[in-house]
């Protein structure tokens, strides 16, 4: 496991918890749907599982991060969730406004179990880092974007590829 950093505009970002690398057992958490039920990673077992973290989805970035990972999930067999710090209610107006079904918003607000786990909750913004993290079917971290200022979008071609060479 290691620490990494972030930027936003230029800026570096203290980043809380320790990252779990690429080959290591992916970690267990526990977050929010849109109906405030709680959603663990362990619910996906045997699936592969696209992880897209944003900061908020209620900015121009996350948003298009959002709706380009939900037009690739109609293709993709995975799991593809997209977790944030927002409410679940404002995930779920999210979701209807721009018909995301696709995808699954998931809110690690309450107990910060993503974010911190996997060492990219950002402390001086209380959000999370821009990432994406691929989880195979044994439940392994195989692929792993921190994208060094969370104001740019991840490189969704290296994503794709990645999962793609998974089976998905």
């Amino acid at each position: 496991m290691q620490k990494n950093t972030v930027k936003a505009h230029g800026n570096p970002l203290t980043l809380e918890g320790e990252m779990p690398d690429v080959g290591d057992k992916a970690l267990d958490f526990t977050v929010l749907d849109v109906n405030f039920a709680p959603v663990s990673l362990l619910d996906y077992k045997g699936k592969i599982v696209i992880i897209s973290a944003v900061p908020s989805i209620d900015t121009s970035v996350c948003q298009l991060q959002t709706t380009k990972f939900n037009q690739e999930a109609a293709s993709l067999d995975a799991v593809v969730l997209t977790i944030s710090m927002d409410l679940p209610f404002a995930q779920k107006r999210f979701c209807e406004s721009f018909n995301v079904n696709n995808v699954k918003t998931l809110s690690d607000f309450k107990d910060k179990s993503f974010s911190l786990s996997y060492g990219i909750y950002i402390r001086e913004l209380g959000l999370i880092a821009r990432s994406v993290w691929i989880i195979d079917k044994a439940g392994t971290i195989a692929y792993r974007q921190i994208v060094p200022d969370i104001t740019l979008e991840p490189n969704y071609d290296d994503v794709l590829k990645a999962a793609k060479a998974l089976g998905a």
